[in-house]
Parts: C-alpha cells; structure tokens; sequence
C-alpha cells in the first residue's frame, strides 16, 4: 500500500508575502475611496447613538483589558491561561503605541470639515506631538488588533470581532475624525502587530 505524500507546509513567509500585497491594494482602493467616503459617509451625530458608542469602544483599549481579564478569570485550569491573556493585553496595547508612533511618521492630519484634501505638518512643527495627527487611526488600529488577537485564540467568533472593529473604523469615518485610508491602514498594521506577537509567543509555548 503506497502512503500519502505529505502535503509540504508552507513557508513562513507566504503569510507575510500574502499581507503586503493585501495591504498594498487595500491602501491604494481606500486612498482613491477617500473623498466618496469623506462626501457620503459623513454622520456627526454618530456618537450620539448607542450603537455609535458601542461601536467606539472597541477601539478603547480599557475593553480589551477588561476581556482579558474576564478571561483569566475564567480559565482557571488552563495550561496557557498566562500566555494567552498576555496576548489579549499586550495585543490591542502594542497595536495602540504602533499607531501613536506612526501618526508621528506619516504626520497627514485628520480630515477638514468643510474641504477635502490632505496635509501635512513639518516635522520641525511639534515633531513629538500627535494633536491634530490621524494616520493611522488609533481607535481603528486598536480595535483591529484586538480582533485579531481574539480571532487567534478562538477562530469561531473571528467574524463577529472582525464586523465590530470595522464597525469601529466606520463610526471614526463617520464622524469626520479620520479618512478611509487612515483606518484601512490602521487594520493593515493591526494584522502585522498581531502576527508578529503571535510568532514570538509560538517560540515561548
């Protein structure tokens, strides 16, 4: 009886070969999308409904630590209950930092009420202040990282984390606090943050 061939597992790096192209097209579609958006989407009342709220708080890094810890609360006997509410903790916080770190990178400032268009601030202007500063989305970038930390741990519920971070990046679309692209940017690097903590805790347990 001849055995199955085994199936070679894939390269380590085609996940991230995979994210850059991802990414790559996605960036661009959202950047060619900004203005529509900016036009279409506008709803400055957004935060004056529930769902609005809700929808924001996702991307507030205290609900990340509060589930976290309704985690470790409840996996008592679990084996990887440290490592995997580090990941819950360290996932959305780190994604956080990221974005505060690249609005000082990128400098584009968030979007004018009244004209669409993009600008920027010299780096010699508040070169270590973020005011005023909206790419990536922090809120969005949170939310996302959170979303993929929990779609890590339990794949089942991806999909409903994945709707309440993009709803999150829509609800700061909404209400004029960020382009498309500054939160299309900020899931690309949540993805990124994600993965990488992923890699190294893989090393650990």
């Amino acid at each position: 009886m001849v055995s199955p061939t085994p199936v070679p597992a894939a390269p380590q790096s085609e996940p991230w070969k995979r994210w850059a192209l991802v990414s790559l097209v996605v960036i661009v579609v959202a950047h060619l999308l900004d203005e529509t958006a900016w036009r279409l989407l506008r709803l400055p009342s957004v935060y004056d409904k529930d769902w609005g709220r809700l929808l924001r708080s996702i991307g507030f890094l205290p609900t990340w630590l509060l589930l976290a810890l309704a985690y470790w609360l409840h996996q008592r006997e679990h084996p990887a209950r440290r490592a995997h509410t580090t990941f819950l903790v360290f996932g959305p916080a780190l994604g956080g930092l990221a974005a505060e770190l690249l609005k000082l990178l990128f400098r584009r400032l968030r979007p004018d009420a009244e004209t669409f268009g993009y600008a920027f601030r010299a780096f010699s202007d508040n070169p270590w202040s973020n005011r005023g500063l909206g790419l990536p989305s922090s809120h969005t970038l949170v939310a996302f990282a959170g979303a993929f930390a929990v779609a890590r741990l339990f794949p089942r519920v991806r999909w409903v984390m994945y709707a309440l971070a993009a709803g999150c990046g829509l609800t700061r679309v909404m209400a004029n606090a960020h382009y498309l692209s500054d939160t299309v940017v900020a899931a690309c690097v949540a993805w990124a943050v994600v993965a990488l903590m992923w890699e190294r805790m893989g090393q650990r347990h």
